[in-house]
């Protein structure tokens, strides 16, 4: 790989090149391995095969990190499938997100290789006195930085600190599909634009997530750095950006009612920044922010219509 994945840092066709090389042997293995069980299941309950396993495939390979090894992405999306889906009935009855339960289960059992302090990244820093360059270096993601020393220690994926914009753009330590931001917006237009995903959640996670930082920003702490993180910044690194677009929103596991979808998101944005700030151990946040909030949206939501018919029943319409 690592002679297939030699590239100019300065040519974008070279990055692409070279990210494909780590991104598609994942997906591939990780879309053979969930049709398998995806044909296995509708073959045994004798119904159509599923077209959804398409998207879990591809969200599963995008949260799971470059280096990853091969085994552990097809025993991640079997747990996610079997576990978090079939076991249930199938596409439609689960009340999990299959990716991110895919995710859980490889984070809780293979941790090193899931949340540990390093992750790889395709440019090493530039040596100021040769400008030599390697294919790869290890370094702390930058959620981890923070935690540890504060914004100010964080670095980019050059070597350099970390600005807003580098974050924002994707030049930082990261599992595939978290890093930028700017990309994940685009994905979240064309979501909304379908009508695939709901903007009451998004938004509602976003807003969550911004009022909550900024109410532990008013407190602050000496011992804290992640206290005194902005939302801003909450916003551009990690996972949250992805979550909030791609996760947050599948529409099976999240609530259906359109007040259900405003406490849900909220829910999960407040939950995200809580796990993040107060959880030393784990300073991100986004999936069992996620994963906590489907195993209450089905109460959320009948919460809601009780509270709509008790509200409707007081104003004389219905008997």
């Amino acid at each position: 790989i690592g002679l297939l994945a030699g590239y100019d840092p300065n040519s974008i066709w070279d990055c692409f090149v070279h990210g494909a090389v780590y991104y598609v042997p994942i997906y591939f293995v990780v879309f053979a391995v969930g049709g398998f069980w995806e044909v296995l299941f509708a073959i045994v309950r004798k119904h159509e095969i599923n077209e959804g396993f398409f998207v879990t495939s591809i969200l599963f390979a995008l949260i799971l990190p470059p280096a990853i090894p091969l085994w552990q992405a097809a025993l991640g999306i079997s747990f996610g499938i079997v576990v978090g889906k079939e076991v249930f009935g199938g596409t439609g009855k689960n009340f999990l997100n299959p990716a991110l339960t895919g995710r859980a289960f490889l984070f809780f059992a293979y941790a090193p290789q899931i949340s540990g302090n390093s992750v790889w990244t395709a440019i090493e820093p530039i040596d100021g006195t040769s400008g030599a360059t390697a294919d790869g270096f290890s370094s702390a993601t930058a959620l981890s930085q923070v935690a540890t020393d504060g914004l100010p220690a964080v670095t980019a994926a050059t070597g350099e600190q970390l600005t807003w914009m580098n974050a924002f753009l994707g030049q930082m330590q990261g599992s595939i599909g978290e890093t930028s931001t700017l990309a994940i917006l685009i994905g979240g237009v064309l979501l909304l634009a379908t009508r695939i995903a709901s903007w009451r959640i998004i938004t509602g996670v976003f807003l969550g997530m911004v009022a909550f930082s900024s109410l532990l920003n008013l407190i602050g702490s000496e011992t804290n750095p992640m206290m005194a993180m902005p939302w801003y910044w909450h916003f551009v690194i990690g996972s949250f950006a992805f979550g909030m677009v791609f996760m947050a929103t599948d529409p099976i596991s999240a609530t259906m009612t359109n007040m259900g979808k405003w406490i849900y998101g909220v829910f999960i944005g407040v939950l995200t920044v809580l796990i993040r700030v107060l959880n030393p151990a784990y300073p991100e946040g986004v999936m069992l922010a996620i994963l906590f909030a489907n195993l209450f949206a089905p109460l959320i939501d009948y919460c809601v219509v009780k509270a709509n018919i008790k509200r409707r029943q007081l104003r004389g319409i219905l008997e």
